[in-house]
């Protein structure tokens, strides 16, 4: 059975959708995030477990959090039906980036010398893994144009 050869236009597309929908999915995952810390921050420490529960379900910040949540399981199955999984949740891992960024600007956290060697080491790997293609199951792989050579379009 001979599979079909996409071409690089459609590439091109697909690799846009992607990088457009994971890019959707690295700004909702750090809203998400920042949303429950400061609904958390809402919360006495004094009060019991079931106190806790019923402030945080009052808190418009959590409110926010699950609706952004919930667009965010949507926006990954546009991602997942136009990516290998392999290539998509690791570059997700920039939301690791993004987080503490945005916690160092909003909740003045500090980021020690380790953490930032471990934030340049996940852009590292995503940097990596953006250079494969986004998808290697059901396609014969596209080669670059860039890297083709005369001898093999003989």
């Amino acid at each position: 059975m001979t599979q079909p050869v996409a071409s690089k236009s459609t590439v091109l597309s697909r690799r846009q959708i992607v990088w457009l929908t994971l890019t959707l999915a690295i700004a909702m995952d750090t809203v998400v995030q920042l949303c429950w810390k400061f609904a958390i921050e809402q919360v006495p420490d004094t009060v019991g477990l079931w106190q806790s529960v019923a402030a945080i379900l009052h808190e418009p910040l959590f409110h926010v959090a699950l609706v952004v949540f919930f667009m965010q399981f949507f926006n990954w199955m546009i991602v997942l039906a136009h990516a290998d999984l392999s290539y998509a949740q690791p570059i997700t891992a920039l939301s690791y980036v993004t987080v503490s960024a945005a916690s160092m600007v909003l909740f003045q956290e500090q980021l020690s010398p380790l953490r930032m060697v471990g934030l340049t080491l996940i852009m590292v790997g995503v940097w990596v893994i953006s250079r494969t293609n986004v998808r290697t199951a059901g396609i014969a792989p596209v080669q670059d144009e860039d890297l083709v050579t005369p001898e093999a379009t003989r």
